[in-house]
């Protein structure tokens, strides 16, 4: 693992789609900053698309991408996701049973009864999610062989346990989009990658996604990840992906007939969904 500004120009200038994690990874101390906003747009204008990938409910996330320059977003860790040729959503596992899910979650609460629900668990579709209360590692580790026990599959971030089919993953969510929501399709060879936390593990996986980018607050994760991303960044949360950003867009010129300067509200009248 290296430093991201030590990265080659010649990878760079083949990136034409970016998949980011969202909490940790754009936001600045938990919010939305307007350079998050500014950078977004930047992306849209040269042309190089952006999926948010997180572990956040299907309902928030849709929200989002149809209010943000966004290509697609993908929620619940894989589990559903949205783009224009589908903007209702995809849902990428089988139909389940979330009341299952609901008294697993009242099963691992009796052990820790510290736990509480998270607020967007009435917009989620394929998991159930609990604030994690600064858990132990040994005991996320407990609670994630109690969930497999049952036949579900636990992951979590910084802020979050997810109780999720087994089926789902960011990793999975990403490639299935990539091959069947764009034309032509983006391999992975040319798709940039950045998270924060282990449930990035398998969206910062090298073997499959060569250009992984961790910001830095991922450091505290290094020892846990199956495997450590490709490059680091020198800075943590949203500074980490700006400064990601801007060494790809350094390397990604726009055309002269494409420079000038339009306002968000120009390009958003340009690019409506409605």
């Amino acid at each position: 693992m290296k430093q991201l500004h030590q990265a080659a120009a010649d990878w760079l200038e083949s990136i034409d789609l970016v998949a980011t994690d969202m909490d940790g990874t754009l936001t600045k101390q938990g919010l939305f900053h307007p350079d998050l906003l500014a950078m977004l747009w930047r992306l849209h204008r040269a042309q190089i698309s952006v999926v948010v990938v997180t572990g956040r409910s299907a309902g928030w996330v849709q929200g989002l991408f149809e209010y943000l320059p966004l290509t697609g977003a993908i929620a619940e860790n894989g589990g559903v996701l949205y783009c224009d040729r589908n903007r209702e959503g995809t849902v990428l596992c089988p139909p389940c049973n979330r009341q299952e899910l609901a008294q697993l979650f009242v099963q691992i609460q009796r052990e820790f009864p510290q736990l509480t629900p998270s607020a967007d668990n009435a917009f989620r579709i394929t998991d159930w999610t609990f604030e994690i209360q600064e858990l132990s590692s040994a005991q996320l580790a407990h609670i994630a062989q109690r969930c497999r026990s049952q036949g579900w599959d636990f992951t979590y971030s910084s802020i979050q346990g997810h109780i999720k089919p087994a089926t789902t993953s960011k990793q999975r969510g990403v490639l299935w989009m990539t091959a069947h929501a764009f034309s032509p399709p983006v391999t992975p060879a040319k798709i940039l990658t950045l998270g924060d936390s282990l449930n990035d593990a398998d969206l910062l996986n090298p073997a499959v996604f060569p250009h992984s980018v961790g910001v830095a607050n991922l450091k505290p994760y290094l020892l846990d990840l199956p495997a450590p991303p490709t490059w680091m960044t020198e800075k943590a949360e949203l500074a980490g992906f700006l400064e990601a950003m801007e060494l790809l867009l350094a390397h990604r010129p726009i055309q002269a007939s494409k420079s000038k300067e339009h306002s968000p509200d120009t390009d958003a009248a340009n690019t409506a969904r409605h």
